[in-house]
């Protein structure tokens, strides 16, 4: 079985050519995986553990989530085993990347600012570029990256819970597996998931309540993602 199949952990597309990467995401589509991102707190820990979305992420980008490699690395080490960690930076030093990887002990890179090929190259983990989709000409230049395991579609103004225009994104198709992220929440992730057919889907405020996780929101938001999948 496939890295890919089982999980995330090293997408094995990461050296493939294109179709082999839009296979990947058509495959992965029928059954979405679950990000939940701006972790802070204990409490979020143990959530999430109880509950077991498939990822888990910390920010490290300007946010308030961000926490500190160090806060992070507390966290990560009582995650679960089945929930892989992913960092999210913007615009970062290469080396404050790298360094945080290895302390937090992440799995998955993703990267929210305005990062090239040239900044990814040479990774030692799968790396997921964010795209602030406000027009079409974003999607466009999307196709372009080099280098990512999956693609990330955020609205302008990520974790703000506000959505992009979906049908600037619908028809296209893109040669990476897709990441939906920007407004999703329990209500509308499953109409989100047959629109796009994501790899996965990522929330952070969309499970909140006064601005922390809500254990219910986040139950409610896994539930409908993973019925939808046992269709």
């Amino acid at each position: 079985m496939s890295a890919v199949s089982k999980n995330v952990r090293a997408i094995s597309v990461r050296t493939g050519d294109a179709a082999a990467r839009a296979a990947t995401a058509r495959s992965a589509a029928a059954s979405a995986k679950v990000k939940i991102c701006g972790l802070m707190r204990k409490q979020d820990i143990d959530y999430v553990n109880k509950l077991i979305p498939d990822y888990a992420g910390f920010v490290f980008a300007p946010s308030r989530r961000r926490v500190s490699p160090g806060e992070a690395k507390r966290m990560a080490s009582d995650l679960g085993p089945a929930i892989q960690r992913v960092g999210v930076f913007a615009d970062a030093t290469r080396e404050f990347v790298l360094e945080a990887a290895v302390e937090c002990s992440l799995d998955i890179i993703q990267l929210h600012g305005g990062e090239t090929s040239e900044y990814w190259h040479g990774f030692p983990k799968p790396v997921w570029k964010a795209v602030q989709v406000k027009s079409r000409e974003d999607l466009a230049q999307a196709r372009f990256l080099k280098g990512i395991d999956a693609l990330l579609l955020d609205s302008a103004a990520g974790g703000s819970g506000k959505s992009f225009d979906w049908n600037l994104a619908r028809e296209c198709d893109f040669p990476y597996p897709l990441v939906l992220a920007g407004g999703l929440n329990p209500e509308n992730v499953v109409r989100a998931i047959r629109l796009f057919k994501p790899f996965a889907v990522d929330v952070s405020s969309g499970v909140e309540t006064n601005g922390v996780k809500d254990y219910l929101k986040i139950k409610r938001f896994i539930e409908n993602v993973r019925r939808l999948s046992d269709e």
